[in-house]
């Protein structure tokens, strides 16, 4: 544990960041995981799901969580998964 009053301050904002940015990165793999569970099963809502989907990589794009190239290469195979 630090003894600077400064570094003290930045060990709790990053324990803050940390925690938000995880909780950002598992909703976007649950969107993720829910919308690819409901095409193989053939659900009614799969659109729904898929929006939502792309709407999470989009935050977590915008964030900085994941690259503008994952994030494109996620939404092409979810879109080229929802068509087939």
């Amino acid at each position: 544990m630090p003894i600077i009053k400064s570094a003290i301050e930045r060990v709790r904002t990053n324990e803050k960041a940390n925690a938000k940015n995880s909780a950002q990165l598992s909703k976007m793999r649950t969107a993720i995981k829910k919308f690819e569970k409901a095409k193989t099963a053939g659900a009614d809502n799969v659109e729904e799901l898929f929006n939502q989907a792309v709407s999470a990589v989009d935050k977590a794009q915008s964030k900085g969580l994941i690259k503008a190239n994952k994030a494109a290469r996620d939404k092409s195979r979810m879109a080229a998964r929802l068509a087939k």
